[in-house]
Order: C-alpha cells, then structure tokens, then sequence
C-alpha cells in the first residue's frame, strides 16, 4: 500500500490537537510503535520462573500493536495466574485445548516465552499434552513463524544435550533467541527487545524489504592524542529511526560515531566511526554492496583539525592555537555512488525564518542528489510545542512531523517507496 504523506501528517495533526475523549485505564497502554499492528500473535507462557514477566511482555506486544491470544501451561499457572494475564492482554486466556484447530487460522505468529526444556523436548519428541504443543504442531504444518525464549538455570542451560534440543529445534525453522547469563542463569531478554526481534522476524517474511544504511552521532577531530573538537549529537534520533526499520522487517546497518545514548541491543550490525574521515571510509566500503536507503542523521563535523599533535601537549604554556580546515561532505562525496537510491539527510540550521529554513533544505537536495531532508531549527528542538521538523521533497513540498513517530513513520515510507 503507497503511504500518502500529505494525508499522514494532516492526521497526525489532527490528532495531537483532539483532546482524549476519556482518560487512561489501568489496563490501557500507551502506542509507541506500529511494527505488530493488526497481526494476530500467539503468545505461549510455560513453567519457566520467567512466566513472572508475562504481563510486562503482554503489555509491550501491545504497544506496538498486536493483538494477543495466550495460551499458558498447567506449570506456568503455579507461577502467574490466568487472571493476571488476562488483565495484561485484555483477553481470555487458553489453558485448555479442544479438538478445534480453526483458531490457529489466522495467528500471524508464536511467541514462547519463556520456552522451558521440557517444553522444546516434547515439541520434538511430537507429545501433545497441552494448548500450546498442539498449536506448535499445526504451526509447523502451517509455516507459521514461530520464537522460543528460553530460560534456565546455567548448568541446564549448557548441558549438551539443552544445545542439541536448540539446534534441532532451530532445523525445524523456529527461531531461538537467549539471554544474557547473570547470577548463574541465562535470563530473558528484556521484553523490549523480546518483542522488537519478535516484529522484525515476522516483517521481514513481507516483501519490498530492503537494505538501509543509517548514519548516527556527533564526530570528533584530535587536537592531540587525548583532546578532540566534537559536535553535539547523542545519535538518539538516528537509533530511533534504526529501531523502527529493523522492527518492520528491514535490513539495518548503523555507522555509528559518538554517541551518548545506549543503542538497541537488537539492532544487528553497529560499525562505530567516531571521526569524519573513518566514517566516510566506511560508507565508501559499504556503498559497494547493494543498498537500497541511505538516511545521513550523523552530526559530520564541518571543520577538523589539520595538524594533530602527537602525544599529548603540555598545559600552562599560554594560549592554544588550532587551525581547523574544512571536512568533506559525505552526503556530496557519495552521491554518485548513491544515486540510485533512496537518500535522505538532516538539515539543521538556527536564527532563520521557516520559509528560509525550507529554502536551504531544498538548495542541499539539488546539490548532493537527496531524495528528501529533514529540517529544524536548533532554538526548535526539545521545545513540545514546536514540530519535530519538517521533511521536504524533491519538489519543494514540505510537511509538518509533530513528533519522532510522525519523522519514523515518513522516513520508512521513503524507504519502502523506493526512487
């Protein structure tokens, strides 16, 4: 489906300026995140001491979208109660199965978590004693996708036997994701990206998905071998946008500078460049392989210093002087390489009037070949009652993006529209 931008951002605005119709419910939750909108999950809770974090993770799944049927082991049951499940997804809870089948007709997609040894044994060993082996049976006949989060004590965990039942559980097309080991167990991951790997698994099954390079963070240029120049960026916005693709099923590769923010765990490939010509190296390197979207967030440095001190230059000795040169420009120096992708740059500027502020936007898409470019105004940013930016087109057109959603919304539509 073509995503229309103008009728995007004109219903966005309408909703940020209607009022709520009534106030939030206990059982209510906040929408971050369209990745699982309108699929049907099945999520299977067994006896694993993890079933305590079913309600966190029922309730990020519908965060994000989805809707939710659970079906939970006679186990799982000694360690949360249906009840609270239900209050978590809103939904009534299977404990039971009968011989209808008809259900799992239109799952979209299983979550098992957490997924114990016993559990992954009988799956294999084709027992059916219980809802959620009876549904991972017919998911198996279906093609259904299908995630097992296991969770154990370390020692079961790196039994030989608990790494063979994975590997053959994995040669039956299921994924298996663990965690972290801490305090001699291999624990869940957190639901976040439980459920961000879980989205990315079922959309990249879509087609139109494609390969996209996203640039990030501040860049620094030595002085000498511990002082540095650097630009402000925490690289939040380019991890936002990273986040997003990878949910909806996209190939991600981020070139990272300096950040100050954690990065998503989940995200599967983050190349760190801290100073301007390391990254414009790596993006050369990259650019050889096909890649379908280039999104330039990355805060390049427009000056760098020219003759870096060796070692580390004595204090108290008057005033420093550092001449700075001028950098390249990375979005002018791959634009041939990119022409025939998707590209889509920052544009920040401060002191002008919007008309101007779109007016430069414009001038860099004819220059470097963009496809798009998001503009702001420094005294902008972080002000709620300002636009998160404005996104501006080849042909001059520029609309509203009220918030960071509205701005990962546009530029996934970018993305999968293609040139």
């Amino acid at each position: 489906m073509v995503f229309r931008i103008k009728n995007y951002v004109r219903r966005c605005q309408n909703e940020r300026t209607t009022p709520p119709s009534m106030a939030m419910r206990d059982t209510d939750v906040e929408i971050r995140g369209s990745s699982l909108a309108g699929q049907r999950i099945l999520l299977g809770v067994s006896g694993g001491i993890a079933a305590v974090d079913t309600v966190r993770l029922a309730r990020e799944l519908r965060r994000h979208g989805a809707e939710i049927s659970v079906m939970m082991t006679h186990s799982a049951q000694k360690i949360i109660t249906p009840l609270a499940v239900e209050w978590a997804t809103q939904t009534k809870v299977i404990t039971d199965w009968n011989s209808d089948l008809t259900a799992l007709d239109e799952i979209d997609g299983i979550l098992i978590a957490p997924a114990t040894r016993d559990l992954m044994a009988s799956y294999l060993h084709g027992l059916q004693h219980g809802p959620i082996l009876m549904a991972l049976s017919a998911a198996r006949t279906r093609k259904c996708p299908v995630l097992m989060i296991p969770s154990m004590h370390s020692d079961l965990a790196n039994d030989p036997v608990t790494e063979d039942l994975v590997e053959q559980v994995r040669q039956n097309d299921i994924s298996v994701h663990w965690g972290k080991e801490e305090e001699g167990k291999r624990k869940t991951p957190p639901h976040e990206e439980i459920v961000a790997r879980f989205a990315h698994q079922l959309n990249s099954l879509k087609t139109n998905r494609k390969e996209v390079v996203i640039t990030l963070g501040a860049t620094r240029s030595a002085i000498d071998d511990i002082r540095f120049v650097q630009n402000t960026s925490s690289g939040s916005t380019g991890y936002s946008i990273a986040d997003d693709l990878y949910r909806n099923g996209h190939d991600v590769t981020c070139v990272a500078g300096v950040t100050s923010v954690s990065k998503p765990d989940w995200l599967p490939l983050v190349i760190d460049a801290p100073n301007p010509s390391d990254m414009l190296n790596e993006l050369k390197a990259i650019s050889k392989d096909k890649i379908d979207a280039w999104i330039h967030t990355a805060a390049v440095l427009d000056y760098v210093v020219s003759n870096p001190a060796q070692g580390k230059l004595a204090s108290q000795q008057g005033n420093l002087n550092v001449e700075l040169m001028e950098s390249e420009k990375h979005i002018q120096e791959l634009k041939e390489v990119c022409k025939d992708s998707v590209r889509i740059g920052f544009k920040l500027e401060s002191g002008i009037k919007q008309k101007d502020l779109i007016f430069r936007a414009v001038a860099q898409i004819e220059k470097s070949g963009m496809t798009a470019v998001i503009a702001n105004r420094l005294e902008d940013l972080g002000n709620t009652d300002k636009p998160r930016g404005y996104l501006v087109d080849k042909q001059g057109s520029h609309f509203i993006l009220n918030n960071q959603n509205d701005m990962c919304e546009a530029i996934r539509t970018f993305v999968e529209r293609g040139v």
